[in-house]
């Protein structure tokens, strides 16, 4: 709706005026920003040695935010708000900088950059500039806790924010450039998410200004009706402020403002008073405002302002141009910065006052550093959900099923503290954790049918078939001080690589940055793997997010293969307790074998690596061969053909060794889990054939040990790009991981085995060919391969 400013709560013409005036204050600290290293109050001319020799930055959305952040602080102060700010335009850093700099918060967590003359020089200076600060919403900046490197998921952060925050409102602003991305076009429908008693809002600000880098947006080239019915249809009530006179824009602004918030007040009265039920129609903000605003209307006889021109920086080379020169400084005398800041370079009191005190200060807002607010996570003892394992693989369980009754009793235990989610793209029942829903439902606001199932408004399991929306709902969450759960096929997880990305890059900084808390981990469960997608085939079949998680900092990142239940329960009870880490735990769904009682999973999930005595039989002697495998597929194909080996070859010594923590394997002066070269000749021999069953691509592993002694001698054995529909065991066939490929792997690289091997390798290969004539016939695995089972001998 367009406001019909007779009827809006209008503050003061004063207000008015200083609201304008703080907006100044801020657009100027912008473009000092981007242009100066020196003179930062322009107490003299504006000299060439001033400007800053490589000019980064990006204008163009910088004045709008300035001017939302400045009509926030105003809500806040009038009503008392707990609200945090997320910039999806986020190369528009030099407004949230400026403004947290503005009501004193970026001073207090940097505190050589005072809030005086010498303090503006250094914040102008380490703008863009080496051993500064990024251009853009970077974790450097308080108050922020959305990423602005990429866009596309400030709405889900926010709405991940807001969840289980009742009294928080996530003002969010929506670049109509981002506003075009996948998935903050799915974000809209996050409102049939957000329960009105529980929850905090969602305020999104869409922040038209009509361009991206070069070329006009989709929603600012839409008629205003359109655009009106399109934001309806999203569930939302549209209010919009545009034009670009700023003194009718304050006023519009201010205006629109109480009215949202008196529609956002109404809507939790009638839900947390009154029991109202149905899902509201929330508020949203459209501000229609010039690109580039108070900026040079002109530069070198091109329009600037309201033009694509104005993206990033408007004047190009005040340095050496005189012309230019002169244009800038008169662009920063715009703003009248003697009336702005005293004779030391303080804001003026009066302006002071306009920004909220202590945390009702956007940038100092404790949900904006969530690890302010972390509590432990409360889990119970997952040693109670042991799976009976009297001998190896004599009972099969599937493996997540019983994780999901250990995740159910964790979300029982945390009833009341309501920090924990399991989120994931409508899978979780297809991943085999049933039993949460013992425990809980799906949130979810929409209409019921009677036909459904486990759909309730307060539900702790997020569901929307958008990986990305999970993702960011995720990671909102978890920035603001909670914990949580991501489940996902395999396959599909590599829709969210980019926000991966993102948000391991942030661990990474924040890591790095005193005033910043340490995180609840983001933990991803990868079930539905590539090892048992027979069913769906080759498009269901990409174990290779693995890849792109060991690319990141090894302070950062985990990756677990637990081979059975009570490895996973114990892999799991460890993530979930974990701090700022990206932990990836890739589990089986299917009944499988059951390798270790719980005591032993303990012991070898601590170590992360180990020999399985109870299935070699080199102790106290010398093996001919290692036989390491990573993976519940690939350990359940090593023992097979182990089996083999011993029951064909009692005389060969053979040692199997079982990965659980992938980062075990590199060296430790690259990653803190890593073994050291010692230990690792130790297990794996320095001279010897190893024979390697791998979870995923073959040249990881190869890859993770490179540096090490007896790499030349490492044979991987992993997924190859083979798979169609066929049967589980066909899928090892096709990627040559099954164990008849593991036996002729061991004779061909033992050469004392060749002569008097050759009938066991010809067996091998006539098993194989025998497996191809069955599954073809019976369309299932030939017996002896179903009902296989682990023999001691």
């Amino acid at each position: 709706m367009t406001i019909n400013q007779t009827e809006s709560i209008n503050p003061t013409p004063e207000q008015l005026n200083a609201i304008d005036a703080y907006w100044r204050a801020a657009n100027y600290l912008s473009v000092g920003q981007m242009y100066l290293r020196d003179n930062p109050l322009l107490r003299e001319p504006l000299k060439p040695e001033h400007i800053k020799a490589m000019l980064l930055g990006h204008w163009g959305t910088t004045p709008g935010q300035n001017f939302i952040y400045a009509h926030l602080n105003r809500l806040i102060q009038t009503h008392d708000l707990n609200m945090i700010y997320l910039s999806g335009p986020g190369h528009g850093g030099p407004a949230l900088v400026a403004n947290t700099y503005l009501e004193g918060t970026y001073s207090e967590v940097y505190s050589t950059i005072t809030q005086d003359e010498a303090g503006l020089k250094k914040l102008f200076t380490q703008f863009s500039f080496p051993g500064g600060i990024p251009s853009h919403v970077s974790p450097e900046c308080p108050g922020s806790i959305h990423e602005g490197g990429e866009l596309g998921y400030s709405l889900s952060h926010a709405f991940g924010a807001v969840f289980d925050n009742p009294d928080l409102i996530a003002a969010c602003v929506v670049g109509d450039g981002e506003a075009e991305t996948g998935p903050l076009a799915t974000a809209w429908h996050s409102n049939k998410f957000l329960n009105p008693v529980t929850d905090g809002v969602v305020l999104p600000i869409l922040h038209l200004n009509g361009y991206k880098i070069a070329n006009p947006t989709v929603l600012a080239r839409i008629s205003h009706e359109e655009l009106q019915q399109l934001f309806y249809g999203y569930g939302w009530i549209p209010y919009f402020v545009e034009g670009d006179d700023p003194t009718a824009m304050h006023q519009a602004m201010a205006t629109a403002l109480e009215e949202i918030i008196l529609t956002i007040k109404t809507i939790q009265h009638k839900a947390r008073v009154e029991g109202e039920t149905s899902r509201p129609r929330w508020p949203m903000l459209v501000l229609r405002s010039p690109k580039g605003w108070t900026g040079p209307k002109e530069v070198n006889g091109l329009m600037i302002a309201g033009t694509f021109r104005a993206h990033q920086v408007p004047i190009t080379d005040p340095a050496t141009n005189p012309a230019h020169l002169a244009q800038l400084e008169n662009w920063l005398k715009s703003y009248r910065p003697d009336e702005l800041f005293d004779e030391r370079g303080r804001l003026r009191p009066e302006l002071q006052a306009l920004a909220p005190q202590g945390p009702r200060r956007m940038g100092a807002n404790p949900h904006a550093n969530g690890g302010l607010l972390l509590k432990d996570l409360l889990l119970p003892d997952f040693r109670d959900y042991a799976v009976p394992v009297t001998s190896p693989g004599a009972v099969n369980e599937s493996d997540t099923m019983i994780l999901g009754k250990f995740l159910r009793d964790g979300i029982r235990l945390n009833e009341s503290q309501r920090n924990f989610r399991i989120f994931g793209p409508d899978e979780t029942l297809s991943n085999k954790l049933n039993a949460v829903f013992e425990a809980t439902n799906r949130q979810w606001e929409g209409d019921q049918l009677l036909t459904d199932e486990f759909l309730a408004s307060d539900g702790r399991v997020m569901e929307m078939l958008s990986e990305h929306q999970c993702e960011g709902w995720l990671e909102g969450y978890l920035l603001t001080g909670r914990h949580g759960l991501f489940n996902s096929y395999e396959a599909f997880i590599h829709i969210v690589d980019s926000m991966f990305n993102q948000h391991a890059k942030w661990l990474k900084v924040t890591r790095e940055i005193p005033w910043r808390r340490k995180i609840a981990s983001l933990n991803y469960l990868l079930a539905s793997h590539v090892w048992r997608q027979d069913h769906n085939g080759f498009t269901h079949q990409d174990p290779g997010f693995i890849d792109l998680v060991v690319n990141k900092k090894a302070e950062v990142v985990r990756v677990y293969l637990p081979p059975d239940a009570n490895c996973l329960l114990s892999v799991m009870d460890h993530c979930l307790r974990s701090r700022h880490y990206v932990n990836v735990v890739i589990a089986g769904k299917h009944p499988a074998p059951q390798w270790l009682d719980m005591q032993s999973a303990i012991m070898h999930c601590s170590r992360g690596i180990g020999i399985w005595t109870w299935a070699s039989n080199d102790i106290n002697d010398e093996p001919d061969v290692v036989m390491a495998c990573a993976g519940d597929v690939p350990t359940l194909e090593t023992l097979a053909a182990v089996s083999i080996l011993r029951r064909s070859l009692p005389d060969l010594k053979i040692r199997v060794v079982n990965v659980v923590d992938l980062m075990r394997l590199q060296s430790s002066t690259e990653h803190p889990h890593g073994l050291d070269d010692t230990a690792f000749d130790l297990l794996f021999t320095e001279n010897k054939p190893v024979i390697f069953a791998f979870h995923g691509y073959p040249w990881l592993i190869h890859r993770l040990t490179y540096k090490r002694t007896n790499h030349r001698n490492i044979h991987v054995r992993g997924y190859k790009e083979e798979g169609t529909i066929t049967t589980p065991f066909d899928m090892t066939v096709l990627n040559e991981l099954d164990r008849y490929h593991l036996v002729q792997d061991v004779i061909d690289r033992l050469p004392q085995l060749r002569n008097r091997m050759a009938y066991l390798k010809q067996e091998m290969q006539d098993k194989l060919i025998a497996h191809r004539q069955y599954i073809n016939t019976y369309g299932q695995d030939m017996p002896e391969v179903r009902n296989w089972t682990w023999e001691n001998r």
